[in-house]
């Protein structure tokens, strides 16, 4: 992406601004129009403009609304990225966009899951979340005690000539491993095996919210080799977290401009995405347990920005008698780490307000999210249990 040419086609027409959800919530914020393409224009400094930088969600509303394309969103991160160049991160900058980081070095220790979430809560009521910045109103997600990796290696899958790779990002290899376990029992029951690359390094979405922009860098062009590698061996790579997916589709293109991004991403789909272009091509296994049930079903904002529906709505109503309906009310306002900052987490659950107010007038609702942040974000609202659509598909075997 050329970044210039991107900010010179802005029109100034504040489209961006009108469909941002961060504005409509909170005056703090001076828009994205504002932050990306004018700043970069302009190269104006301010010190108005640089504290309503952390304010950007990157939820990515301003791309979907700009009439002439304009990736706002990511020139938005860009001049986040500038203004580390020359200012200090925090320590929780780093706690919060380094998730890989550190679930490593606590599995490295006997017992490390048990460690780590023990330590989450004393830091909390030793008050030093509170020091660092940390909002004291909700916990950070626990760890799993086995990582997916450990669980996939355990299980006995059918070899098949059809194989995917998962790619299973942070939150399911630490927290959420029964996820990616859904994923491999449904590839398993359509014929397919499931693979797993040890080399794959955080998709980089964090750290790009946190102003890390090299070394999320380091990261997509780790990946982006990997998959191309896969790409060789006509293997593709599937993602079950639509943040993930759109960065090793398109998000790190734009944002580094290196043409073996753009080659890999075109290896890369949502994992809806792709059963649903198995069901198409006549792969497709329906499953044969009926299910009596209506979904809520909350799309994630980099679902929305990857332009191909909702694919797991089409491949739920496959399953007799279930219903998905789709719950149209924006962001959900969590966007990573956003709603763990202390002078975000307030603005982060009024821009969900909508969400959790519609969630909260159906009783007894099943709300499935492809999204593991919004997922947290709609149970601590609204205390409604949530699932990733691939373990709803997955019981239905």
């Amino acid at each position: 992406m050329n970044k210039e040419f991107m900010a010179d086609a802005c029109l100034s027409c504040t489209s961006c601004n009108a469909h941002c959800p961060v504005v409509a919530a909170t005056g703090k914020y001076i828009g994205p129009k504002l932050i990306g393409p004018a700043h970069l224009k302009l190269d104006f400094v301010g010190e108005d403009v640089e504290k309503t930088l952390s304010y950007c969600t990157n939820c990515k509303s301003c791309d979907r609304s700009c009439p002439e394309g304009v990736h706002v969103s990511t020139l938005n991160m860009l001049k986040r990225g500038e203004y580390y160049e020359e200012n200090k991160h925090t320590l929780r900058d780093f706690m919060l966009s380094n998730h890989s980081v550190a679930s490593a070095l606590f599995r490295s220790l006997p017992f490390g899951a048990h460690i780590a979430n023990v330590s989450l809560k004393l830091a909390k009521y030793l008050g030093i979340f509170k020091t660092l910045g940390v909002s004291t109103k909700r916990n950070l997600p626990k760890y799993s005690g086995d990582s997916f990796t450990d669980m996939l290696l355990d299980n006995k899958q059918k070899p098949s000539h059809k194989k995917v790779v998962l790619f299973q990002g942070c939150f399911i290899e630490h927290n959420s491993p029964k996820v990616g376990m859904a994923f491999v029992k449904v590839m398993q029951e359509n014929g397919y095996e499931v693979l797993r690359d040890e080399k794959f390094r955080c998709c980089g979405s964090p750290l790009i919210s946190a102003g890390y922009l090299e070394k999320a860098k380091e990261n997509a062009i780790n990946n982006a080799e990997r998959i191309l590698k896969w790409q060789r061996r006509k293997i593709p790579v599937v993602a079950l977290c639509t943040s993930c997916s759109l960065m090793l589709k398109e998000e790190a293109g734009e944002l580094f401009d290196d043409e073996r991004l753009y080659m890999a991403g075109k290896n890369v789909y949502d994992a809806f995405e792709f059963l649903q272009r198995m069901s198409k091509n006549g792969e497709f296994k329906k499953p044969t347990i009926a299910d009596n049930e209506t979904y809520l079903y909350h799309v994630p904002c980099h679902l929305k920005s990857q332009g191909i529906g909702t694919p797991a709505k089409n491949i739920l109503e496959q399953r007799e008698g279930a219903k998905v309906k789709v719950l149209d009310t924006g962001c959900c306002g969590m966007a990573g780490s956003y709603g763990y900052q202390k002078e975000t987490a307030d603005i982060s659950l009024k821009i969900g307000k909508e969400l959790f107010d519609r969630i909260n007038a159906s009783k007894d609702a099943k709300v499935i999210s492809d999204c593991a942040v919004c997922r947290l974000q709609i149970e601590y609202a609204t205390e409604h249990k949530t699932a990733h659509p691939i373990e709803v598909l997955a019981n239905g075997y």
